[in-house]
């Protein structure tokens, strides 16, 4: 029996986060062990609950979360994990990952990631936002550094327009993270 993969699941501030609960699930479902960290923003779309339901682990909410022990809860993340995938990601996010920036929890899991884990980003956004020359520049950065960004996929927005910008559907990402 082999091990199972270790994922780091990042949910941040997009209508789409609800299509996380369903990435947790199908990732435990492959025997994965899922640990969720959420941004506060993510919070104004879906709560902690059924992701600690589904996963069966403690969620992540604050950088000061900890679990028993001294090590904290974003450096003991960060060591252990086989993926830190990102799903939805905004812009937002992407913006912070390209910076450097570290100002919660999964922006300083993301700074602190093991050199053998994988970062995998699912964007999903306004197409505009998408398309914006910044945007596309901390994409470009991010790839340069090795992470792999997963769409977004073209159709309605959750914002009334349609265009690019939607995430990839959740059974093709766990596809991608099994294949890593």
């Amino acid at each position: 029996m082999s091990v199972p993969k270790k994922i780091i699941l990042g949910v941040t501030g997009s209508i789409a986060a609800h299509k996380a609960a369903d990435l947790a699930s199908l990732l435990t479902k492959q025997n994965c062990q899922v640990r969720v960290v959420m941004t506060a923003d993510a919070q104004q779309f879906i709560t902690p609950l059924p992701f600690k339901t589904l996963t069966r682990n403690p969620v992540v909410t604050s950088l000061y979360d900890e679990d028993e022990g001294w090590k904290p809860a974003h450096i003991e993340l960060a060591d252990a994990a086989d993926v830190l995938l990102i799903a939805p990601a905004t812009a937002n996010i992407m913006a912070k990952l390209a910076q450097g920036l570290a100002d919660d929890a999964l922006t300083c899991i993301a700074l602190a990631l093991n050199s053998r884990a994988k970062l995998l980003l699912a964007p999903a956004m306004n197409g505009k936002m998408w398309q914006h020359v910044a945007t596309q520049a901390n994409v470009k950065t991010l790839m340069a550094r090795g992470a792999e960004i997963i769409g977004p996929d073209e159709g309605l927005l959750a914002c009334g327009y349609e265009g690019v910008g939607r995430m990839w559907p959740v059974e093709k990402i766990v596809d991608r993270v099994m294949r890593l």
